[in-house]
């Protein structure tokens, strides 16, 4: 059971790395979003997982060589289906407004990245033939309730706080969600397609908690190059040149260096400790992992708007919704750890 309550507290830690990084950047003055999110990324899809991999690995270069080609082109391309996700989401939330750009779009990400692995893995008929199984499977079910819940009650919110979105348009930004939701869910084919790299890093005498990390600088790179082709590419069309956010005084480049860089850590740090939540929960029931990190995703998100008085001034109402989606979201992922469990 301990293992159980690890796997989900570490999955908790990594969602709540995942809500609030993008604080930090948000703080950033002066640049374009282009280059700040292009500055962050630099860190959360590069340095960080190549750092961290020279680290672990006694031979660098030679590991990822012993993985064969195929093996890599298809661990990067889920990568890259997982960086269109990026972009994606942002157009989500442009045209859906952030409540139900997030809640639409995660709640198709946890279900496809949850329920499509097993599937393609031929494990399927054990979600609904086994005891556990099915206690599992309940508490994903549990987890779009209350994912839902909170997304509605943060469209209430939107409403009242901003009134419409001047770019709202249902039907463009459904089309994105489900597009953003299906390929954001690209790292978790990614991470089980690199299941062969975990096995190798094990065979090197890898901590368990560490062993997929290696295969985070192919899947994360091969993100970063579709980001930075966007960025690049936006960039382009609106003639803007990014180096004179570079002429900056000394200390406010500084300032929004360090900022992004965080942001940037922030973001790698979810993944970090998604393979510690992985490490301590059985391999049977490994698609659970993508769900707990969704809906802990969602929660996170809500607790942080809290946090940071976003739902000051809002009517009664949307409160309610908001806590009882909180409490449905942490109901499902008791009810996943009692499957796990049994």
């Amino acid at each position: 059971m301990t293992s159980v309550v690890a796997g989900i507290g570490w999955h908790m830690l990594g969602a709540a790395m995942a809500a609030s990084f993008y604080v930090p950047i948000e703080k950033v003055r002066k640049w374009s979003w282009e280059t700040a999110w292009s500055f962050a990324g630099l860190f959360s899809w590069v340095l960080a997982p190549i750092g961290v991999a020279l680290v672990l690995l006694p031979d660098f270069q030679g590991f990822y060589a012993a993985m064969g080609s195929a093996l890599l082109v298809r661990v990067a391309l889920f990568g890259a289906l997982w960086g269109v996700g990026g972009i994606t989401y942002g157009l989500t939330i442009r045209h859906l407004g952030l409540a139900l750009g997030i809640g639409i779009a995660q709640g198709i990400n946890l279900m496809v990245g949850t329920l499509l692995p097993p599937l393609v893995q031929g494990q399927w008929a054990m979600l609904f033939a086994t005891r556990s199984g099915l206690i599992t499977m309940a508490g994903v079910v549990v987890a779009l309730v209350g994912v839902a819940v909170v997304t509605w009650a943060g469209h209430m919110k939107e409403v009242q706080k901003k009134g419409h979105l001047k770019e709202f348009n249902v039907a463009l930004g459904l089309t994105l969600a489900i597009l953003c939701g299906f390929s954001s869910s690209g790292m978790s084919f990614a991470i089980a397609a690199a299941k062969p790299m975990e096995k190798a890093a094990l065979g090197l005498g890898i901590n368990p908690l560490y062993a997929a990390l290696p295969a985070y600088v192919l899947i994360m790179g091969s993100g970063a190059l579709i980001n930075w082709a966007y960025c690049g590419f936006r960039l382009w069309t609106l003639k803007y040149n990014p180096l004179q956010d570079l002429r900056l005084p000394g200390s406010a480049l500084a300032r929004n260096g360090a900022l992004a860089a965080t942001g940037g850590i922030m973001w790698y740090l979810q993944f970090f400790f998604y393979a510690w939540g992985a490490a301590n929960i059985v391999q049977r029931l490994s698609y659970v992992n993508w769900m707990l990190h969704m809906s802990g995703y969602v929660l996170f998100g809500g607790l942080l708007g809290l946090a940071l008085g976003e739902w000051a001034g809002v009517g009664s109402r949307p409160l309610r919704l908001l806590w009882a989606g909180i409490l449905v979201i942490i109901a499902a992922a008791n009810l996943v750890g009692l499957g796990m469990a049994s």
